[in-house]
């Protein structure tokens, strides 16, 4: 199961560098550690690249297995069908951007990398969020679901890091296909 929520794009733009990133790591109301704005961070700026070393699916699942945890908590993030980035070896400050129903940022490929976007202006102070959207396995019950139980407080709170079912396949309106973050992560 993976995140569904980045899509692809082409830039040529370098990736934040720590000396130059525009958010600081803090305790979060969230979870564990979050990322806060220091400084106001315009709309479609790109804030950061998530980074990792690359693995594969299989790899991923021998490292991290989802029913043994009594929580769920990896820095896994699905590049593409066959590999799978893990921040928790090599990666960067962007594994600890949090979850939340109501993002105010975005996950995107470009040419094999995924970095971060804010989707709307951010005030310092702020914190860094955008929606895992966890791929949702086949026959998931509300057992399996609450490994995924969401804390980010937004009005508009599902409840759950997981994407909301998808609708009936007759009701579907056909879309561009996002990039997969990795349920894990």
């Amino acid at each position: 199961m993976t995140d569904s929520t980045s899509k692809k794009r082409t830039s040529s733009s370098p990736s934040s560098t720590p000396a130059s990133l525009s958010f600081e790591l803090r305790r979060s109301p969230i979870q564990g550690l979050g990322a806060f704005a220091t400084r106001r961070i315009r709309k479609g700026t790109r804030i950061i690249e998530y980074t990792g070393e690359r693995i594969s699916q299989d790899e991923a699942d021998t490292r991290y297995n989802d029913e043994a945890m009594s929580r769920h908590h990896t820095f896994l993030f699905t590049l593409d069908e066959k590999t799978v980035l893990d921040a928790a070896v090599g990666g960067n400050e962007a594994r600890f951007i949090n979850h939340s129903c109501d993002p105010n940022c975005q996950a995107l490929i470009e040419d094999d990398r995924i970095f971060i976007y804010a989707l709307k202006n951010i005030e310092p102070g702020t914190e860094l969020v955008y929606d895992y959207a966890y791929e949702r396995a086949e026959g998931m019950d509300e057992e399996s679901e609450e490994l995924y139980v969401c804390r980010c407080g937004a009005k508009s709170c599902r409840g759950t890091i997981l994407a909301p079912p998808a609708p009936p396949k007759r009701a579907r309106k056909k879309k561009a296909k996002p990039a997969k973050r990795s349920k894990r992560s």
